[in-house]
């Protein structure tokens, strides 16, 4: 194997038993190279243990599935791995249609749980650079109930004063 350390899952898993044990894993492949890697998602657990609609999951190879153990804090530990969310979210500002208000509501609304600072999310969607939005958070011209200088992974809304 290859010495990368990016990769991309395949949504697949692979459920080994051992009798009454099983272990599963999520499949993942290297962006470099293409092999295969596992990610351990169970290891010798009784299987018993496991839901039936969990093990049904499994073996269908279930892709929304493999998305929520992607973000499960305790697998992403057990494998070492963090997830890269450069360029998983946009802001949609609707072009210059806000151009002439004094005043833009924006509601911010996740369709997942990645986390984002929203000064960088602002700057982005609007033009901006992110000393500009630091300064309309100065200024009381950019205002939210939560902190937009910390990450955030759930919705959220602010409104921006011209």
């Amino acid at each position: 194997m290859c010495a990368s350390e990016s990769f991309r899952t395949s949504g697949k898993f692979r459920v080994n038993a051992h009798h009454k044990l099983i272990d599963v894993w999520l499949l993942a492949l290297c962006t470099a190279c293409g092999a295969t890697t596992k990610l351990t998602v169970m290891e010798r657990m009784n299987v018993r243990a496991i839901r039936s609609e969990l093990l049904d999951r499994l073996h269908d190879n279930d892709p929304a599935l493999a998305a929520e153990l992607l973000q499960d804090p305790v697998v992403l530990r057990r494998n070492r791995i963090a997830l890269d969310w450069d360029n998983a979210w946009r802001l949609d500002t609707g072009g210059s249609d806000h151009r002439d208000s004094e005043v833009i509501d924006v509601s911010v609304h996740f369709a997942a749980p990645i986390p984002v600072r929203p000064v960088r999310l602002i700057a982005t969607g609007f033009g901006l650079s992110r000393a500009e939005v630091d300064r309309l958070i100065a200024d009381g011209k950019l205002i939210s109930v939560v902190r937009l200088n910390g990450k955030i992974s759930s919705d959220f809304c602010f409104m921006l004063k011209r």
